[in-house]
């Protein structure tokens, strides 16, 4: 039986993955990239992570399981499940490959005026790009998700951090597909599927965990969730906005991120 929390947890996650369709649109339209929007949002994004996932997830995380555990246990708990997020999408980035991973910044006039139209090993890339982006979005997915049925009012922000760093995913989809196949469509199709993986490890969530969910796993969970951000901001987002060359940029869109989360939180106390 789905509730009004569960649906908005569903809409939530669906809008963060949609998101890389946003990202072809750009590619597909833009002849080249605005460097300057992607390394502001990208440092945004961060800074949003970041921010919730210390001032709000891991003290929410850490309140549960000390009311389930005791202080002693559910502080080391909540540690533990914190790095554990971690460690889960260290692995995940690990296993990817380094040529197909989704933290390797592409950009629209890097194809343009190369002999590259229907080039196999162009292809190829393009198609693994966007299925390391699908596995990479899985965690992400469980992320947006958990968050929505704890605290839709910290599931907000969250997807929208998520939203806007999926655009230039969408982008290192998009681009090598398109300049490969001369296919808008493919490549926009490509591209949208990669976000997809976000509601679909919402689905996977719903169906395996949240008919167990209790304060304790809500807070082994939201300890993850915080451990995931925080690593996905400091290994992939803030690095990728410098590597699109405006250093500065990316560090003032950190800081307004961690502003607007902040003024955001304090309006609902």
């Amino acid at each position: 039986m789905f509730t009004g929390e569960v649906l908005l947890a569903f809409g939530l996650t669906l809008i963060a993955g949609l998101s890389t369709g946003i990202g072809s649109l750009v590619a597909l339209f833009a002849k080249r990239t605005n460097t300057k929007f992607l390394a502001v949002s990208l440092g945004f994004s961060a800074g949003v992570m970041i921010y919730v996932s210390f001032v709000e997830i891991f003290v929410k995380a850490q309140a549960s399981l000390i009311s389930d555990l005791g202080e002693k246990l559910g502080s080391w708990v909540t540690v533990i499940s914190f790095f554990g997020g971690m460690a889960l999408i260290a692995i995940i980035d690990k296993l990817i490959p380094k040529a197909e991973n989704p933290h390797e910044v592409a950009k629209i006039e890097e194809m343009q005026g190369k002999d590259s139209i229907n080039h196999p090993k162009l292809l190829r890339m393009g198609l693994f790009t966007a299925l390391a982006i699908g596995i990479h979005n899985f965690p992400e997915g469980i992320a947006t998700f958990i968050s929505a049925l704890r605290d839709p009012t910290l599931a907000i922000p969250i997807t929208v951090a998520i939203a806007l760093h999926n655009i230039p995913e969408g982008i290192s989809v998009f681009v090598p597909i398109y300049y490969a196949t001369g296919s808008k469509i493919k490549a926009f199709t490509y591209s949208l599927l990669s976000g997809m993986a976000e509601p679909i490890g919402a689905i996977i969530g719903y169906l395996i965990l949240y008919p167990f969910l209790s304060e304790t796993l809500f807070g082994i969970l939201f300890a993850g969730v915080a451990g995931i951000m925080v690593f996905i901001s400091l290994d992939e987002l803030l690095p990728s906005a410098r590597e699109y060359g405006e250093l500065h940029l990316s560090i003032y869109g950190l800081v307004a991120g961690q502003i607007v989360m902040a003024i955001s939180l304090l309006l609902f106390i």
